[in-house]
């Protein structure tokens, strides 16, 4: 049987904190419980071979999710389609996709901002602000070549963004909806009140 190499246990660790974190919470969860999880003996002190601190522990989990969501982000919209219609489809595949493969780090985030806020700022200020700032920017541009009319395109971007994130936060942290409507019905919908605020021509 292979021997686990120092990187694959840090890795290994790392999976375990950030599930344990989410579905405990941060201070109920001890290092005893990341070492068990992991395969280490519980007590023995081996998870300060890859990290000084379960502190340290957490910042790394989560620094190393956050850098993830961001390369996922970047490559999704570095090229949005020229249709503006398309443009929505891809932006809203693309949010629903990543935030699902990271429904344990919107847990952490939310459950553990009071503690950490210098932490997850650096999330905000990495992933979200840019995703936010990249549609404004979009909108703006479907504006100055007159395929949308829209007063305020950062404001705008704001609205849909939001509209659309919170469906899968709610969803996450207490197993409901909005409305309790299904995915397909809501974000048919959201296309909708996507193109309608953006005023894109139907037929197009």
């Amino acid at each position: 049987m292979a021997r686990t190499t120092p990187g694959e246990t840090r890795q290994r660790i790392l999976d375990e904190a950030i599930r344990l974190f989410a579905s405990r919470g941060y201070d109920a969860t001890s290092v005893v419980d990341i070492q068990v999880a992991s395969g280490l003996t519980g007590g023995s002190g081996a998870l300060y071979k890859h990290f000084p601190s379960k502190k340290a522990l957490l910042e790394h989990a989560v620094t190393r999710n956050v850098e993830t969501l961001a390369r996922k982000h970047a490559e999704a919209v570095a090229e949005l389609p020229e249709d503006p219609r398309e443009a929505l489809r891809l932006l809203a595949d693309v949010v629903w996709a990543v935030m699902d493969s990271e429904r344990d780090l919107i847990r952490i985030m939310i459950r553990e901002f009071g503690g950490f806020p210098e932490l997850f700022e650096r999330m905000w200020q990495g992933v979200l602000a840019h995703l936010y700032r990249v549609c404004g920017e979009w909108i703006a541009g479907l504006c100055e070549r007159g395929e949308a009319a829209v007063a305020d395109p950062e404001a705008t971007a704001a609205v849909l963004l939001a509209s659309l994130t919170y469906y899968p936060i709610l969803d996450t942290l207490i197993g409901h909806t909005p409305g309790d409507t299904d995915p397909e019905r809501f974000l048919a919908a959201w296309f909708d009140h996507a193109a309608a605020a953006l005023r894109l021509d139907p037929s197009s």
